[in-house]
């Protein structure tokens, strides 16, 4: 016979502004970019705030952005082509890409502005352009373009020469080791050994087999090694740097951190955020409207605006306290580099904020940090400890391949735990395979040195 009970209990429920606002705290910073312009064209109660001359609050940190963005060239590249377009209303540039060009093919087609080219020749130079790979490289041979544009292989030829005088250097190869010859032909001094190399034994290159590559071209072994160590220097994909805008994955920094009179200053790069403000004219037609349905509408619509404004302010402090405490707890990285990460957990976090795990975990999600090291996902600071010196994965990997790179002979994975172990970093073999197997440094046989 079934009995029917009563109890109690007590359950914590989700409210939909609570999943707004976590919602809101996981974005980064393009995604909320984005979610605040939808917001501010579907609530009338939001408003961008007067532009007054002068410097406003944003204007510091995206200074700082374009400061240690200036040495990248690629970055240079495309504020370039951002500045061409010109200042626009806060909004009306939002997520907009209106290049259609592939940027390597602009690149270059500007080297050959003012330029007195025979026609066919220019003719034949932008075809070959166009079969381009994304890498720089030509995949068909001269007979097969010759055809394909319908000019003749002697017209072909001299285009071709033309592309492969462009820069970037060794754009318009046909495979890696006449990519690598282009390169070589622009350095001064004799690298007749190294292009010789280049174009012919790229395999025993890769297997660090100098001796063979010194008896089969007739040269001493450090002649080869100083060939060797040029080569590895060159660029095996001259058009990687460029990239169809459509394609073009480009990592807009959430903070940045800045060495300023010897200490680390942080700073939000919110700069990207249209400032959005509470509607004065509509505040005052709720207030003044005698029409019950305007009431509740700009009444709810005035507590939707609220809540948002709220959890974005929210989003702000707590990411800004995260990264704080990343810079207080890895400064040793951001002066001396990833060798001197230290080993910190979400918890550790967590535990000295003052805040829940999670909170810490969905702020630093798809976030990024720059500074004068380059830009790091958030989460890239946080990792377990490896042995009683507090060591971090990352730092691990650091020594990991300062031993292999000052290794006399290869070292065996076990001989490359035993050494790590020796310097306070203990890693069995097994790790150690899998980090070496992660740097894309070939075992103790590939390593050879013969």
């Amino acid at each position: 016979m079934m009995e029917l009970r009563q109890s109690q209990k007590q359950t914590q429920m989700l409210t939909p502004q609570m999943a707004q606002s976590i919602q809101i705290l996981q974005m980064d910073i393009q995604t909320l970019r984005e979610y605040v312009e939808e917001v501010f064209q579907e609530n009338p109660m939001l408003e961008l705030p007067e532009q007054k001359e002068g410097l406003d609050h944003g204007e510091e940190p995206e200074g700082r952005v374009e400061t240690l963005a200036a040495g990248d060239w690629q970055n240079v590249y495309y504020h370039a082509q951002d500045a061409e377009g010109g200042q626009g209303d806060a909004l009306s540039n939002l997520g907009c890409f209106v290049d259609e060009e592939n940027d390597l093919k602009r690149y270059i087609l500007s080297q050959f502005m003012g330029t007195e080219l025979e026609r066919d020749v220019m003719a034949g130079v932008e075809f070959l352009l166009d079969r381009l790979d994304p890498e720089g490289f030509l995949d068909e041979s001269l007979p097969e373009l010759a055809r394909g544009s319908g000019l003749s292989e002697r017209t072909m030829e001299r285009a071709l020469i033309e592309l492969q005088a462009a820069d970037p250097a060794g754009v318009g190869a046909r495979d890696l080791g006449e990519c690598l010859r282009l390169q070589l032909e622009r350095r001064a001094g004799d690298h007749r050994l190294a292009a010789a190399i280049a174009e012919n034994y790229l395999d025993h290159l890769a297997k660090n087999r100098y001796g063979a590559i010194g008896r089969a071209l007739n040269a001493a072994e450090p002649e080869v090694r100083e060939a060797c160590a040029l080569i590895r220097r060159l660029t095996p994909r001259p058009g990687a740097g460029f990239a169809a805008r459509e394609n073009l994955a480009y990592i807009t920094p959430d903070v940045v951190v800045t060495e300023v009179r010897g200490h680390l200053e942080l700073s939000a790069n919110d700069a990207m955020l249209p400032r959005l403000q509470l509607s004065p004219y509509y505040n005052e037609l709720l207030r003044n409207t005698g029409d019950r349905e305007v009431r509740e509408y700009l009444a709810e619509k005035t507590n939707q605006a609220k809540w948002i404004l709220r959890s974005i302010e929210q989003r702000r402090s707590t990411l800004l306290r995260c990264a704080q405490w990343i810079v207080e707890r890895q400064g040793e990285f951001f002066y001396h580099g990833p060798g001197r990460l230290r080993a910190v957990t979400m918890g550790d976090a967590a535990r000295e904020l003052g805040i829940h795990e999670s909170t810490v975990s969905r702020a630093v999600k798809d976030k990024y940090l720059q500074c004068d090291r380059g830009i790091y996902p958030l989460n890239y600071f946080f990792s377990r400890s490896l042995g009683e010196g507090g060591t971090s994965t990352a730092a691990a990997k650091v020594l990991l391949r300062e031993l292999v790179e000052g290794e006399k002979s290869p070292l065996s994975d076990q001989r490359l735990s035993q050494e790590m172990t020796a310097r306070g970093c203990p890693l069995s073999r097994r790790t150690v395979a899998k980090y070496r197997e992660e740097l894309g440094i070939p075992p103790a046989v590939g390593r050879k040195k013969s």
